[in-house]
């Protein structure tokens, strides 16, 4: 084996020594280096606020009972007032029916929507007859804004809200607890009267009425008189004048009892005068008994009823009638179904009546009528209303035929076998969805186009 240089081993002494302090002096220095920090994250575009961070929204439905709602959104201003149910967060459907003291009880619906949705309550005030529109709408407002407080409380402006609580004097306490005088009865009486005239023509009109009502949860009662006089002179080109008079006087009494939560019993006394009619003078009693599928706790939201009534009735005709008659008594029976629905699609009111004289089966009336206003979609709503009657039970029509003057004044009942009535529209509306804003500059102008 040869021999190496004697230099050689130095040599690798040395490229170790070198190999080592290289090794050592980049580790050292990567231990020095501060790595540049990482870019920032690119924030992402602003988006809708979050239905918890945004205002409460509310559609306010006043279809079927009249609502200040300019005056809801003015004094309301802690939520946002939009036009349709499907952005609301809440559908508040406001409906109304009369008290036993002639005021109207006012139901609140409330009705959760998206993260509210099964989150529901109803709340309701009595505004009296005696109330002015003022004291009526602030009434609902209260109502309206106590209601609202449960869903409000989950949005920023819930942290805002004050609850204060008005305790009632002892004056107040001591009124509320004393007995009723008037033992719910309530009286009201009316009269009016009017004129116009023009060159060819001129009127004259009264009415008066006076009703007596007791409304309690167990009875009904109900009395009204009325009456009313009108004359209308008219001036022909050729200088003659004819005059149209009509009278008319009209009582009712109406008693029912309650039976339950589904029945009511009881009956009606009419009594009618009146010169359209031919009646010199009509008396008509009749004992009825009704059937409600729903309870009528629910009556302001939904109802059907089969209500079923079976009569008496006399008449004194002011001229012969055509059948011969100058007075008679007759029999009849009277069947009325009812539909009324109050809900957040809209609402629909139907009845069907079917009548006829008992000693004259041929002697009939049936009555079809409906009521219907639905929001198809968004912004979208369809109302139709109509009326149909199949009419052969007129045996109060005078046996003389009308002059032309009566038949186009309609100074007296004509006859017809049939009778109907159709309307139908819709409405559209679209662009911002909310309805916060009040101004009410040149609300009492009207523009007129001569």
């Amino acid at each position: 084996m040869p021999r190496r240089p004697c230099w050689f081993r130095p040599f690798l002494v040395v490229l170790g020594l070198f190999l080592i302090v290289v090794t050592a002096g980049t580790a050292v220095a990567r231990q020095g280096q501060t790595p540049p920090p990482p870019p920032p994250p690119t924030a992402p575009p602003p988006g809708p606020p979050r239905p918890a961070d945004r205002p409460l929204r509310v559609f306010i439905d006043c279809t079927n009972a009249y609502c200040d709602t300019e005056f809801f959104r003015a004094e309301i201003t802690f939520v946002d007032h939009v036009r349709d149910r499907r952005d609301a967060d809440v559908h508040v459907l406001v409906t109304a029916q009369d008290t036993g003291g002639d005021g109207r009880e006012y139901t609140f619906a409330f009705i959760g929507l998206g993260r509210f949705d099964r989150v529901n309550h109803t709340l309701a005030c009595v505004a009296k007859t005696t109330d002015t529109d003022d004291e009526r709408r602030r009434a609902m407002l209260a109502t309206l804004k106590l209601g609202l407080v449960r869903y409000v409380a989950d949005t920023p402006a819930g942290r805002d809200l004050q609850i204060t609580h008005k305790r009632p004097g002892p004056e107040q306490a001591a009124k509320g607890a004393l007995r009723d005088p008037w033992n719910y009865w309530v009286f009201n009486t009316s009269l009016q009267g009017s004129t116009s005239g023009e060159a060819s023509q001129t009127s004259v009109s009264l009415y008066g009425g006076l009703a007596a009502n007791r409304v309690t949860e167990a009875w009904k009662i109900q009395t009204s008189l009325t009456g009313s006089y009108g004359e209308s002179d008219y001036t022909f080109t050729e200088g003659d004048t004819y005059s149209s008079i009509s009278r008319g006087f009209y009582g009712s009494a109406l008693i029912v009892k309650s039976l339950g939560q589904h029945w009511g019993g009881g009956g009606q006394v009419n009594f009618a005068s009146s010169t359209y009619s031919n009646w010199s003078a009509k008396t008509r009693a009749a004992p009825a008994i009704e059937y409600n599928v729903f309870p009528y706790s629910e009556s302001t939201r939904r109802q059907l009823t089969f209500n079923y009534a079976i009569g008496a009735s006399h008449s004194s005709y002011l001229e012969t009638t055509i059948y011969g008659k100058d007075e008679e008594t007759l029999f009849d029976q009277t069947l009325l179904v009812t539909l009324d629905m109050r809900q957040p699609w809209g609402s629909t009111s139907t009845a069907f009546q079917a009548s006829h004289y008992l000693n004259d089966f041929s002697k009939n009336r049936l009555v079809l009528y409906g009521d219907v206003s639905v929001r198809l979609f968004k912004g979208f709503s369809l109302s139709a209303y109509g009326s149909v009657s199949r009419i052969h039970d007129l045996v109060n029509l005078p046996a003389g035929a009308a002059t032309q003057e009566e038949v186009l004044v309609r100074q007296r009942q004509l006859a017809t076998s049939y009778d109907y009535y159709v309307s139908m529209g819709f409405s559209y509306r679209f662009g911002s969805i909310y309805n916060n804003v009040v101004n009410s500059r040149f609300n009492s102008a009207r523009q007129t186009m001569r």
